[in-house]
Formats: structure tokens, C-alpha cells, sequence
């Protein structure tokens, strides 16, 4: 790991820097998804509820769209339904951040329209890599739950 100008040391990135949209409702959780991306360099853009995600998708197109199923207003899939119905924004990657992890529950997410699945709790270690894993311009990153992207 080499050192920033300012004399921190530099994360190192799979992905060049991108624009993440967070939608999730539980502040703490938001708050940590939101340090541990900018600290690699992202722009991070939150919501937390159905409505807030749709002024923000309305203010610009995110790279990546990290979403919490359980959300107030809809719910995750009615997210999904919006960003599909927007022009430009089919080919969005969306990622399901979720604490369903019931037998079957990531196969029912990835057959709504979720690129990806990754079940909290959020392990820091490992979390900026795999989210960058879901980005175009990424390079695979080792995901030790073997989740990947599927689109």
C-alpha cells in the first residue's frame, strides 16, 4: 500500500472512481457503506427511502446502484421497477445489500432484476472490493462468498 500526498495510505481500487448510489434505510448501516467507498475514492450519494432514490436517480445516473430490500415506500423491487422503466438506465448494475438470507432468498432477488446479492452483516474488510467487482471498468475482485455478477 503506498501513501497518499497527504501522507495517508491509499486503498487500493479495482475500479476508477465512480458514482454510487446507496439506498438503505438503517443510518448505521448507510453511514458505514458510505465511509468504506469514499475512503477508495467514490462519490457516494445516499437515500432511504423509495422516494429519496428517485430524486436521486432523477439529479443523474449512477454508476452503481447498492440497494437494501427492505426499504419504506415499496420496498427494493419497486426501486428496481423505476430504474428499469428510465431510459439509459437499463444496463444499471444493482446490487441487493440485504440481511435476507433465508434458503432461496438470493435466487429470488436475482430473478427481480438484482445483478448481485450481499448479505449483511457488511464484513469492511472485503466489501469495497466486491462492490467495485460489480462496476464496468472493474477488475475481478476475490469474493469469499463466491457471489458474482450476473448479467
Amino acid at each position: 500500500m503506498t501513501a497518499k500526498p497527504d501522507g495517508e495510505p491509499a486503498v487500493a481500487r479495482a475500479a476508477a472512481p465512480a458514482r454510487i448510489l446507496i439506498v438503505e434505510d438503517n443510518l448505521l448501516n448507510r453511514l458505514l457503506i458510505h465511509d468504506i467507498l469514499e475512503l477508495r475514492g467514490h462519490e457516494v450519494l445516499e437515500a432511504s427511502t423509495v422516494d429519496e432514490a428517485r430524486r436521486a436517480l432523477d439529479a443523474g445516473r449512477p454508476d452503481l446502484l447498492l440497494l437494501d430490500v427492505q426499504i419504506p415506500g415499496g420496498g427494493g423491487e419497486a426501486v428496481i421497477r423505476d430504474v428499469r422503466g428510465r431510459p439509459g438506465f437499463a444496463e444499471l448494475p444493482i446490487v441487493a445489500v440485504t440481511s435476507l438470507a433465508m434458503p432461496g432468498d438470493r435466487e429470488r432477488l436475482l430473478g427481480i432484476g438484482f445483478q448481485g446479492y450481499l448479505s449483511k452483516p457488511i464484513d469492511t474488510r472485503t466489501f469495497g472490493a466486491i462492490v467495485e467487482s460489480y462496476l464496468k471498468n472493474a477488475t475481478p475482485a476475490e469474493d469469499p462468498l463466491r457471489v458474482r455478477y450476473v448479467g
